[in-house]
């Protein structure tokens, strides 16, 4: 009994143990370099004590699934990720809880001079039919890697509002320094893609067109969103909620006054390489689409689920309205409103 009931209390003190060195260690924080991720970058430059992300370790990836192989092998313990990548994840038991949107309605496809005429003149149904049989060859189309959120968007926009075959157009996947490069250089026909490559292929290519925005291509996508661990969650809630409530602020500023902010988001878009007009001028494409409300896209990822399963690019099974925990998006909208209900009196 009593080796039984000591080996009981060693089990014990090294649980405890392993959960105040989780607590004492910096949260890791994964994310990608571009528009959508705009929020993570906008906190950070917000220089005060009580900035949620002073302290923390941050960790750049290129592609969602790249951060959903970080997530399952227990790293990071926050991810600015695409809902796709999430879902993925979780359905592999990655512990994993909404808290916030980053943006929605994020992506879109940009054509290319060679194939942007065959959207302006004729049915957008047709247009990759009659390219391949003027040009001799299927376009070529580059996304993010397979299960990423613009890959399942240009899937659901071939097979359910064009109703086309997949195989009408060659799909090449890369990340965003690649996807970019590609459509810059010429190497491919056009993209599902996001900001600032969209923004930064139409300043250089001046016949490059967007032919069907985010709306079009999947109406109420679903796109880039704050995830956290359940374990930060029950050991760190006051963190969260700090994080959450900075999210809302950070949301509120890129959408009415990117101005201010367009500084610290080029600092990591694209590298810090990029021009601040350029960011400027991606920001202000992404006005409608910035909101931290996870509410706003409970049925569309639902949607996105069960299509992803038929695509077989998640096989897991998943139930979507458990992803999300609001709790802490609705305290940071109840103190807002109290803030601003003082302030008026």
């Amino acid at each position: 009994m009593f080796p039984v009931f000591r080996r009981s209390l060693i089990a014990i003190a090294t649980l405890a143990l392993a959960a105040n060195a989780y607590a004492a260690s910096p949260v890791e924080v994964g994310y990608m370099p571009i528009i959508p991720d705009s929020q993570v970058f906008a906190i950070l430059g917000q220089k005060t004590a009580q900035n949620p992300l002073a302290d923390t370790k941050l960790i750049e990836f290129q592609d969602g699934p790249e951060i959903v192989q970080a997530l399952l092998a227990g790293q990071l313990d926050v991810a600015y990720v695409g809902i796709g990548p999430v879902m993925v994840a979780k359905s592999k038991g990655a512990d994993l809880k909404v808290v916030a949107t980053n943006i929605i309605s994020q992506i879109s496809f940009l054509a290319l001079g060679d194939l942007a005429p065959y959207f302006k003149s004729g049915s957008p149904q047709t247009a990759f039919e009659r390219f391949t049989k003027e040009k001799g060859h299927k376009p070529v189309i580059t996304t993010f890697p397979r299960g990423s959120v613009p890959d399942v968007v240009l899937q659901y926009w071939l097979q359910n509002v064009l109703k086309v075959k997949p195989d009408s157009v060659q799909v090449i996947y890369q990340g965003a320094a690649q996807a970019q490069q590609a459509l810059l250089t010429g190497a491919v026909d056009g993209a599902a893609i996001l900001e600032p490559i969209i923004s930064t292929v139409l300043a250089r290519q001046p016949d490059a067109k967007v032919v069907a925005d985010g709306s079009t291509m999947f109406p109420n996508q679903p796109g880039a969103v704050l995830a956290v661990r359940e374990k930060l969650i029950q050991q760190k809630p006051e963190f969260v909620q700090q994080l959450v409530t900075a999210q809302v602020q950070a949301t509120e500023l890129l959408r009415e006054h990117p101005d201010e902010v367009a500084s610290a988001v080029q600092k990591y878009v694209g590298g810090g390489r990029l021009a601040p007009k350029l960011v400027l001028e991606s920001l202000k494409r992404s006005h409608d689409q910035f909101s931290a409300d996870p509410h706003r896209i409970l049925k569309a990822t639902q949607e996105m689920y069960d299509f992803q399963r038929k695509l077989g690019t998640l096989k897991g099974t998943l139930d979507v309205p458990s992803l999300f925990d609001t709790q802490f998006y609705d305290e940071a909208i109840r103190q807002a409103s109290a803030g601003s209900s003082k302030a008026s009196h």
